[in-house]
């Protein structure tokens, strides 16, 4: 399928790095590994390590190999353009610094609601239909960062694209912020084959709760590895990457993805026993009834807003903040509740709402 040997592809934004830039010597290393064992897919965008990906990528990659020997994703991000008129320049000075004269897939860069219309404004789409039209691009597809029915509307808008790139694992697929299954749903719907990114949640699948990390011991595999076969057991998903920084991740990915088994009914209730171990430890037991919100006079998506606290207190990563820009760019912020209480009046959890939307505003607000 498009080229693609195996269905695990190197993700670049997290490189070997050394004195602030990718360590050319260690990625080649990993590079070479990667490609002698029948992997082919390599993953990157512009803003990647300060833009120093893309040429990592020239030097470790595409002056070392034929152009057959590998797929090579790019991406359109929103902050290198202003106008419709920039991005094609700026999509071939990206043809230039990787040393290619296509690209087998280009996404339009984490699409929510908000940046999507400035996309649509800049004719971001058609530009690239009209770069595949002249050879300079196989494939059009998207990666996404929102909620599920804003995908539909892209994808209502836009049915020529024809891959969509989606958070997902076993962790964030009933995430009410992150909403996996949800957006794997969408793309199902509508027939478009799906990209998994963050399939190990930025490593911190990686390191499991002592208990979780008991249970999957038991069964004989690494944490890791039952987030990556997670990933790529989900129907419609045809690639799965990772971010990878040394040579023993690369090893262990290989591994595990060679020839990824379907997940048995153990597994699959392992995975449930460690989601359930993760969600204990939740700071806040928000189970997204979504009673709060419809009493809330001002609208503020509230488990959106738990479930990024949630994160944020757990893993403490950029990810949650990410989140909650996309929860309420285009709703109400948590700095702007009322104090009414109306909503902690129509919890059945009986959650202290108004002083963790206080914690909220801390956490993702407040600037340093």
């Amino acid at each position: 399928m498009y080229g693609i040997k195996k269905r695990f592809g190197f993700g670049c934004m997290r490189l070997p790095m050394k004195d602030e830039e990718p360590d050319r010597e260690r990625f080649s290393e990993m590079v070479d590994l990667f490609i002698d064992s029948g992997f082919n897919y390599f993953d990157t965008a512009h803003g990647y390590h300060r833009g120093l990906s893309e040429i990592a990528l020239h030097d470790c990659l595409t002056t070392r190999y034929p152009r057959e020997a590998y797929v090579l994703t790019d991406k359109l991000s929103d902050n290198f353009f202003s106008s419709s008129e920039e991005i094609r320049p700026f999509f071939e000075s990206q043809l230039k610094i990787l040393g290619v004269e296509y690209l087998d897939f280009y996404l339009m860069h984490a699409q929510d609601e908000t940046n999507f219309e400035k996309y649509k404004k800049c004719r971001a789409y058609e530009t690239a239909f009209e770069l595949k039209e002249e050879g300079k691009i196989k494939h059009v597809g998207l990666s996404f960062h929102d909620r599920a029915p804003v995908l539909e509307k892209i994808l209502n808008e836009y049915p020529e694209v024809e891959v969509v790139q989606i958070q997902l694992n076993y962790l964030d697929y009933e995430d009410a912020s992150v909403q996996s299954r949800l957006c794997l749903e969408v793309c199902r719907k509508f027939g478009k084959p799906v990209i998994v990114m963050e399939p190990v949640k930025g490593g911190a699948l990686s390191k499991v709760p002592d208990g979780a990390a008991e249970i999957f011991r038991a069964l004989g595999g690494s944490p890791a590895s039952y987030a990556l076969r997670f990933a790529a057991d989900q129907n419609g998903v045809f690639m799965v990457l990772s971010g990878m920084s040394d040579i023993d991740m690369v090893k262990e990915n290989i591994a595990v993805m060679s020839d990824p088994k379907p997940l048995d009914v153990e597994e699959l209730a392992a995975i449930d026993r460690v989601r359930e171990i993760f969600e204990k430890r939740h700071a806040i037991p928000c189970t997204s009834c979504r009673y709060c919100t419809e009493r809330c006079p001002v609208g503020i998506p509230i488990p959106e807003i738990f479930s990024c606290l949630n994160t944020k207190e757990e893993f403490g990563t950029w990810n949650a903040n990410f989140y909650y820009s996309k929860h309420t760019a285009s709703a109400p912020k948590a700095s702007e509740c009322l104090g009414c209480g109306a909503c902690e009046d129509a919890c059945p959890q009986h959650i202290e709402i108004r002083s963790l939307l206080e914690r909220a505003v801390e956490l993702f607000e407040k600037k340093d």
